[in-house]
């Protein structure tokens, strides 16, 4: 007797989060919860360095689009799901809730659209930001806190020798 193995099909983003409405998350998360682990995320210099990179390189695609990702997400479960969603589609952890991007047009829309199926799937009081933004806007980036020579990272600080 042979028993065939059941194929494991591959399910979406949006469906795997429509399971996740279907098993009954709800509103906040329970009180003394545990929090999700940062370690993994490089250092604030590194970070910058790869956002930076972006703007400096020179073969650029002229399709692509720079947009950053923000979200207030109350569900642990939820949020986690959504922050490795949005790095398997290929954005940079800024922050813990915040992601740059620099894809083309299409996977812009496809990001768009899912977190956007994903919100509307549960009652909640989350929010989720998309937003275009030009290298110009990205150049002029401060940072207020941690000491970084954002010249340095943006190649904007000249050195003459004499």
């Amino acid at each position: 007797m042979i028993i065939m193995a059941k194929k494991k099909t591959e399910i979406s983003f949006v469906q795997l989060m429509r399971k996740f409405n279907r098993a009954g998350i709800e509103g906040s998360p329970p009180p003394n919860r545990i929090g999700n682990n940062y370690d993994d995320i490089p250092s604030l210099e590194l970070r910058i360095e790869k956002l930076l990179g972006l703007v400096n390189r020179n073969n650029r695609p002229a399709s692509n689009m720079i947009f950053f990702v923000m979200y207030d997400i109350e569900d642990n479960k939820v949020r986690t799901h959504v922050a490795k969603y949005l790095l398997r589609q290929g954005c940079t952890r800024v922050q813990r809730s915040i992601f740059l991007a620099d894809l083309p047009n299409n996977k812009y829309e496809s990001i768009r659209s899912d977190l956007t199926e994903v919100q509307a799937a549960y009652e909640n009081n989350d929010s989720i930001l998309i937003v275009p933004i030009s290298t110009d806007y990205l150049t002029a980036m401060r940072v207020i806190g941690q000491t970084i020579e954002m010249d340095i990272i943006t190649h904007k600080r000249n050195t003459l020798f004499f």
